[in-house]
């Protein structure tokens, strides 16, 4: 269970409690889709909870390092690496890493209200390069937003970041489990998203503004990197000095409120390990197979899988062609799934996922904002 602990807000000295992280997984050490190469376009990466928006600008891996700024407790980070460079971005090229929440989670921000609140966002980041990136709150349901601009100034070094930003009177966030503000590390763009002038304060949201003055340049040389750890945000407005200690959480407690969003059936340790239930075959071909989730998901999630998986039964196993979601049996606490097979199932007894021969195979239900 996380701690609960109470503090004055820096900027109106009103008590302030709060029971878990509003980050979750900011010490980067719940990856559950594993290590990524030769990544491309905008998708949700190897660690849980963060997603990476690119447009045409290079090819990346990310990995879960131990390189750490030490003595702090941080046992992980995640490694962006450009693998293929991209020195002269297009206008509407861009990279940035970022991170969403549920609007219901941030209720205690009180934005759109008269009692609107700063906020503190802070970080450790490191990078083989040195230069100007954008930190950005963008409210997705009013589409508003506010940015400040930050310099790497030591290469290969550790750096804590504080950013600052103001209170919103405006724009009211929807007590919902939809996307509400996401938070952006720009660290390479083109001219579209630079031309303006960068919002210092909350405004409507224009693309011109977003990340002006970002010149890091990350995608232009095989050789960058950057490593981000220990990112989190916090209600008033505080300095590296006044800022409440990182708040970890056991990795039990992270994993779970991870898997609200992305559970990941098959965990790479076996070669034959099953995922889900022993469901029954309802044909020669056909196999229901049920997954109860270990948490309840914020949505009921879609499904994707991969490598070798099979029916089993006792220690013969068939390989299954293809494993679709049940449509009338999925809901945030469970999920069918219908498995098929080109033959030799027999009608009416039990069957199970298994992976067949490759612990890299899985099973991933995907409930993400």
């Amino acid at each position: 269970m996380a701690v609960t602990r109470a503090f004055k807000n820096a900027t109106n000295f009103q008590e302030r409690t709060t029971a878990t992280p509003l980050i979750i997984n900011g010490d980067m050490q719940i990856a559950q889709r594993g290590d990524q190469t030769g990544i491309t376009a905008a998708q949700y990466i190897n660690v849980d909870r963060f997603f990476v928006n690119m447009i045409n600008l290079g090819t990346w891996s990310f990995t879960q390092s131990t390189d750490t700024p030490t003595g702090l407790g941080f046992a992980s980070s995640l490694k962006i690496d450009c693998t293929t460079a991209d020195a002269s971005p297009a206008a509407g090229d861009n990279f940035y890493l970022s991170m969403q929440s549920e609007g219901q989670n941030l209720q205690v921000f009180e934005k759109g209200t008269s009692e609107a609140k700063t906020s503190t966002l802070a970080y450790w980041i490191k990078c083989n390069k040195t230069g100007n990136y954008v930190v950005e709150l963008w409210d997705r349901t009013n589409d508003r937003h506010v940015a400040v601009l930050k310099t790497i100034s030591s290469a290969d070094t550790w750096q804590k970041v504080v950013c600052n930003f103001p209170a919103d009177t405006t724009g009211a966030l929807a007590n919902t489990n939809a996307r509400s503000i996401m938070i952006s590390w720009a660290f390479d763009t083109g001219t579209d998203f630079t031309s303006g002038t960068l919002p210092s304060t909350w405004a409507s949201r224009s693309d011109a503004n977003r990340f002006v003055g970002t010149n890091l340049g990350l995608g232009d040389n095989t050789a960058n990197e950057v490593l981000i750890t220990g990112v989190q945000w916090e209600v008033g407005t505080y300095d590296a000095n006044s800022i409440p200690p990182f708040q970890f959480e056991d990795r039990a407690t992270s994993l779970a409120r991870c898997q609200r969003y992305c559970i990941v059936y098959g965990t790479g340790e076996e070669s034959y390990q099953q995922l889900g239930e022993t469901g029954i075959s309802t044909s020669t071909t056909q196999a229901q197979i049920p997954f109860n989730h270990p948490t309840e998901m914020r949505a009921v999630p879609s499904l994707s899988s991969s490598g070798n998986l099979a029916l089993g039964e006792g220690t013969s196993l068939i390989a299954i062609t293809s494993v679709v979601i049940n449509s009338s049996a999925d809901t945030r606490q469970s999920t069918g799934v219908i498995a098929t097979v080109a033959s030799g199932l027999t009608a009416h007894r039990p069957y199970r996922i298994d992976q067949q021969g490759s612990s890299s195979s899985k099973m991933t239900f995907d409930s993400e904002l």
